[in-house]
């Protein structure tokens, strides 16, 4: 009930959130225009501050409101959603007619002075100053209005085109995260069944063979199943538990390889604390395995180094191969979704290559940056 209350909570407060950001700029942008024309009133027409603050306060509130209910008549009938064209000659009609009214109550204040064409008529054409100097400064009142709705108009346009083409990048970059959440649980739901069964298949042969050691080899495998399961909820962690699990599960196959499968490690001691992607350095060294030393008679070396140099960690997995692999074997599938997470997870500096260029020896090379 508290979620649900907290939830409604937010969802009013982001709703009302533009509104309190449009009476704000309505408040401050009216403001301001009062304000300018009061000291053009005050400073050059010399008429008493208390009569034009009065006469400004009436006009543009009047002006405020009239704005007001031409937002509303636009969003009632989505002028957002018009061609430019279409839009720009409505504001234009819209313009005129907020701004007559406007200016004919202009044409009744002292503050009407401010465009009085009746000084110029006086100076070059005495004649027509008094049949026409009326007419005139009403027109330039209404069309002095009319440009000050169609500045608002354009005004408030662009501010909705912005707020919307920010929304939707924001949209986009959340559905680009999503997107990039589920590929990732898809790549790590492709890694961790392939691990599990290999080592179910170890425990059980185990089991038949030698039951006291199955038991420290159902120990390991529960710790590698806690580990994989956890592994759902973390990206990343420690090279040095990723180590911890490796190395539970090269003493699995050990039971299994035994004299076939030897083990060396070459790992710096300030790389232990950097954070790699989950089952990253387990998924190489089970490709190596799988693809390598379980297809040698004679088994072999298994290498695994790591090293931090100019702010990028470098883990190689080496180990024998056979000349030729297996037919059907697929030994790229597991360590191009490993790449493919790289790539998710730290950008295009970081990398998985698999090194075949020399004929008895396969190589892992793991680049990760340190710095995303």
């Amino acid at each position: 009930m508290a979620v649900c209350i907290a939830r409604h909570i937010e969802m009013r407060h982001r709703e009302s959130r533009p509104q309190v950001i449009y009476w704000v700029l309505q408040l401050a942008g009216w403001g301001l225009y009062t304000l300018v024309r009061l000291y053009a009133a005050v400073a050059l027409l010399k008429l008493p501050w208390a009569r034009a603050t009065l006469e400004l306060l009436l006009l543009d509130g009047a002006g405020l409101g009239l704005s007001h209910r031409l937002r509303d008549f636009a969003q009632r009938h989505g002028w957002s959603a018009l061609p430019l064209r279409e839009l720009a000659w409505r504001a234009v009609c819209a313009s005129f007619i907020f701004g007559t009214p406007l200016g004919l109550m202009t044409q009744m204040t002292s503050i009407s002075a401010l465009q009085d064409p009746a000084p110029l008529l006086q100076q070059y054409a005495p004649e027509l100053s008094f049949h026409i100097a009326v007419p005139i400064t009403s027109a330039l009142h209404v069309l002095n209005w009319a440009i000050v709705f169609m500045t608002w108009l354009a005004l408030y346009f662009t501010a909705l085109a912005v707020r919307r083409h920010r929304s939707a990048a924001l949209r986009q970059s959340e559905l680009a995260r999503a997107l990039h959440l589920a590929e990732l649980r898809v790549l790590k739901t492709q890694l961790n069944p392939h691990f599990l069964f290999n080592a179910l298949n170890t425990v059980r042969s185990l089991i038949a063979d030698d039951p006291s050691r199955a038991q420290g080899a159902v120990t390991r495998l529960a710790n590698t199943l806690r580990y994989t399961l956890s592994s759902g909820q973390d990206e990343l962690v420690s090279l040095a538990q990723e180590l911890e699990i490796v190395a539970q599960y090269l003493e699995l196959e050990s039971m299994r390889f035994e004299d076939r499968l030897r083990v060396e490690y070459d790992v710096a001691a300030d790389a232990g604390g950097v954070q790699i992607p989950v089952m990253l350095l387990q998924t190489v060294v089970e490709n190596a395995i799988k693809h390598g030393i379980a297809e040698l008679p004679s088994g072999g070396l298994l290498r695994i180094s790591a090293a931090l140099e100019s702010g990028m960690l470098l883990l190689e997995v080496q180990n024998p191969r056979p000349p030729e692999p297996a037919r059907g074997a697929h030994p790229g599938l597991g360590l191009r979704n490993s790449d493919e997470r790289l790539r998710l997870l730290f950008g295009p500096r970081a990398s998985l290559e698999l090194d075949l260029s020399h004929p008895a020896v396969a190589t892992a090379r793991i680049r990760i940056p340190q710095h995303r």
